[in-house]
Formats: structure tokens, C-alpha cells, sequence
């Protein structure tokens, strides 16, 4: 159950992704084509760019391995922190570079595919509001997003995982500038923690879904027809931070007793 090897081989590397971003037609942050591995390369690719950037780990997801650079003097300490802490939570010390897109909205597509190149989708989810890089607040549907740009986004989405016959489930991230300028930044191949709202909004089980396909049915089997998802009302999800504020906010742990 869940997307193909070669999905994830697409997918899961952000490098990759990006380059299949490019080939289909969709709009990406500029950035480094490929990772990079050494302090040389880091260097001679800020002096190509610019700043301020935004370091990213090549395999990583959860805010892990992520760093604003604004000042030359941060760009190698910074990258050597992200660099380790990506090897030590990924497994792999590599990264890539992006021109930080500075107060975006990050809005995620979710999308099924058939693993034939049929996608659709079901709608969008606004996770804007977030804490070191990892989602707080996640919100079905986008509901302030002009509908040029929300359409926009969806096509976007069905395009670039379509070419790549996409199956089951995933999500197709997005961030949005203060000119409503899109730019894909990943995808995420496989089902998220978020996909709940969407559920609420469209009426669709999306894990019960992605287990149909995997069993062989088709779109009209399941009886998923483009046109006739819509989403009904709002549902936020909200989650829960644990961290402790007498060790500078460390991540920590424990038991929720009142709610």
C-alpha cells in the first residue's frame, strides 16, 4: 500500500523532485539543481545566488536540517549544523540551497493517482502557521486563497504527479509570496498526518482509498470523479508542541492531563 518504488525514488530525494518539478512545467524556487556536499560547493553557489537562502536537507522532512542564512558570516557554520543534523536524523549529510522566499504562505495540494497517470485531486490545505519549520495549524480548504491561484495550484499538482504516474496517495507542497507568485519546494509520498481535514471537507476516506487502489480498483470503481469533489464547510487541525520553556524550549515529553 502506497506510492510505487520509483514514485519514491522520484519523490522522497527533494533534488529529484525539484528536477521533475522543472521538466513538468512547474514553477520552483531558484535553487541548486543537484545537493551539495562540501563547504567549496556551498560557497561558490551563495556567491551565484546570492542571499538571503534557505539551507534545506536533500532527504529530509520535519523542519529538520533547515536553516535561513541572511549573513555571510552564518552561511558555513550553518551549513555545517544543518549538514549533521540531516546525517543524523536522514542518514545523509547532503543539502540543497534555496533563495528564501521570506514570509510565504505554504499551502499543500493532496492528490491520488491510479499509478496509470490518472490524478485527481482534493483540494488544498493552508499550513502557514507553523513552529521552526514544522506545521502547526493545518486548515481544508485554503479558504482565502483567490481562486485563480487555487486552480492554479491544483493543475499544477495533477500535472507534475501525473507525469510521473503517481499512485495513491500524496502531497504536492507549494509556497505562495506576498505577489501570489507559486513555487513548488516537494512532495510528500505518502499519507500525511494533516490528510484528516481534508477527509472532513471532502468526504472522503483517504486511507480507505489508497487501500482500494492498492488492491486494483479504479477511479470510477471507487466511484472518484474530478467534478464532483467539492469541499463543504472548514476543519482545522491543530497540533500539540511539547517543548520545555526552562530549557529554551527543547523538545521534550510527557503526559497530557487536562484538555
Amino acid at each position: 500500500v502506497g506510492p510505487t518504488v520509483e514514485n519514491l525514488n522520484t519523490f522522497s530525494d527533494k533534488t529529484s523532485a525539484r528536477s521533475a518539478a522543472i521538466a513538468a512545467g512547474v514553477p520552483v524556487v531558484p535553487g541548486s539543481d543537484d545537493a551539495l556536499r562540501t563547504v567549496a560547493e556551498v560557497n561558490d553557489f551563495v556567491d551565484e545566488i546570492g542571499l538571503p537562502v534557505i539551507i534545506k536537507a536533500s532527504m529530509g522532512g520535519g523542519g529538520k536540517g533547515m536553516r535561513v542564512v541572511r549573513n555571510r558570516e552564518d552561511l558555513i557554520p550553518f551549513y555545517e549544523s544543518a549538514s549533521s543534523e540531516a546525517l543524523a536524523s536522514f542518514g545523509d549529510g547532503s543539502v540543497f540551497i534555496e533563495r528564501f522566499v521570506d514570509k510565504p504562505r505554504h499551502i499543500e495540494v493532496q492528490i491520488i493517482g491510479d499509478g496509470e497517470g490518472n490524478v485527481i485531486h482534493l483540494w488544498e490545505r493552508d499550513c502557514s502557521i507553523q513552529r521552526r519549520h514544522q506545521k502547526v495549524i493545518e486548515m481544508a480548504p485554503a479558504w482565502s486563497l483567490p481562486d485563480g491561484l487555487r486552480a492554479e495550484l491544483h493543475d499544477y499538482a495533477v500535472k507534475l504527479t501525473s507525469a510521473a504516474k503517481y499512485k495513491n496517495a500524496g502531497t504536492v507542497e507549494f509556497l505562495v509570496d506576498d505577489q501570489n507568485r507559486p513555487y513548488f519546494i516537494e512532495v510528500n509520498p505518502r499519507i500525511q498526518v494533516e490528510h484528516t481535514v481534508t477527509e472532513e471537507v471532502t468526504g472522503i476516506d483517504v486511507v480507505q482509498t489508497q487501500i482500494r487502489i492498492a488492491g486494483g480498483a479504479t477511479f470510477d470503481e471507487i466511484g472518484l470523479k474530478q467534478e464532483n469533489i467539492k469541499p463543504r464547510g472548514v476543519a482545522i487541525q491543530c497540533r500539540v508542541t511539547t517543548e520545555n520553556p526552562e530549557r529554551d524550549f527543547a523538545p521534550d515529553t510527557g503526559t497530557i492531563s487536562l484538555y
